[in-house]
């Protein structure tokens, strides 16, 4: 049986998810407009919407995986959060390597102060300065020199 912390963890994600998606959703309404246009099967009503938007349920694992295409992010991410804190893992599913893998490293005094900057920075910020760097980390790989 899931915890009221886990269904309350689940609404922020996806709050966050839909924060970050090309299309303002303002509500449940909007929620369960938008999903059912994307699942093919039975349609979910606005009560379910504000259910999963306020974390007193959780959707199927079908309807999950709905969610996370819609809103490009990793089912595994929607659902249970970031991996263990063994590696760093985007919303979008891409792990980026652990922190342990820089120990012998020497950073400049420039290196130094991001890091300093960085964790200063709301849970929020931080999430969306990942998925910038992750972004154009991807770019550079695809288009190098660009």
């Amino acid at each position: 049986m899931l915890t009221t912390d886990e269904k309350q963890a689940f609404a922020k994600r996806l709050n966050l998810a839909l924060k970050r998606s090309k299309k303002k959703i303002d509500g449940p309404a909007a929620l369960a407009l938008q999903f059912n246009l994307r699942y093919h099967k039975e349609p979910i009503t606005p009560q379910s919407a504000y259910k999963w938007l306020h974390g007193i349920a959780l959707p199927s694992p079908d309807k999950m995986e709905t969610l996370a295409a819609w809103l490009s992010v990793s089912p595994h991410w929607l659902r249970f959060g970031p991996p263990d804190a063994g590696s760093t893992q985007t919303p979008s599913g891409r792990v980026m390597e652990t922190p342990g893998s820089y120990e012998s490293a020497t950073f400049s005094a420039g290196e130094l102060l991001l890091v300093k900057r960085l964790r200063s920075l709301t849970e929020h910020q931080r999430y969306l300065l990942m998925e910038l760097v992750e972004q154009l980390a991807s770019q550079s790989e695809v288009w190098p020199g660009g």
